[in-house]
């Protein structure tokens, strides 16, 4: 039976909904301003020379080249409120006198997918910002360092404006990414607790598999079209 617009209608008077729309937002824009300040950082790092460079870099790309869910599985346990490394360790330090719920709290929660969502995502920019980088030619710096310029002007009047191009690429494939994520999130927290960690891809799943309402769950990935075409 065809229903028209029906199931975006119901999207519209859904809270839950409203909340997946606001935590998906969020995520992408936290997630992409860290990733993109992160990978600039390092890959200004690894544009220099020093012994070992060649295996620093290929260390570098082991968070993007570890299968998602494996990873994924390793920040859970860490994130586990009995087996926590990260609780053992804040422990020890004396910061904390009990164990923290990392996924059991909504805020807490979020963050933690966050975490691990830069942590997989950093590589991924510092290599391609790398490559951006050693596009550009030194003399260009070394002409500016002779007329005085210091490091922080020859980066944004020099560096930043030939490294504009590759940067935008780059947070637009990333946000794309981030924006449809599901690994991370189903694994870790399953969109709770209380749907706080839901996102686009995750809601979508829910209904559409979890509870057989296909048309809703697709309703769910349609919506996110909009807001990425606006991107």
């Amino acid at each position: 039976e065809f229903v028209g617009v029906a199931n975006f209608s119901r999207l519209a008077s859904d809270p839950i909904f409203h909340q997946v729309v606001w935590n998906t937002v969020w995520y992408t824009a936290v997630t992409t301003v860290f990733k993109l300040g992160l990978g600039l950082w390092l890959a200004m790092l690894l544009n220099r020379h020093f012994k070992g460079k060649a295996l620093t870099r290929a260390f570098i790309l082991l968070p993007f080249i570890i299968p998602t869910v494996l990873s994924t599985f390793a920040w859970k346990w860490m994130f586990d409120p009995t087996f926590s490394v990260l609780n053992w360790a804040l422990y020890n330090l004396g910061a904390i006198r009990r164990p923290i719920n990392w996924l059991g709290d909504g805020e807490l929660a979020m963050w933690s997918i966050i975490i691990v969502n830069i942590w997989r995502g950093v590589p991924f920019f510092a290599i391609s910002l790398l490559a951006g980088l050693q596009t550009i030619s030194p003399d260009l710096n070394e002409a500016a360092a002779i007329d005085g310029a210091p490091p922080w002007k020859r980066f944004w009047y020099i560096t930043w404006p030939l490294l504009l191009p590759v940067t935008m690429v780059v947070v637009l494939f990333s946000v794309i990414q981030t924006f449809a994520d599901f690994q991370i999130v189903y694994v870790m927290t399953g969109g709770g607790p209380a749907n706080a960690t839901h996102l686009f891809a995750t809601y979508a799943y829910q209904l559409g598999v979890g509870t057989g309402l296909l048309s809703q769950g697709a309703a769910v990935s349609l919506a996110m079209f909009p807001i990425l075409f606006l991107v």
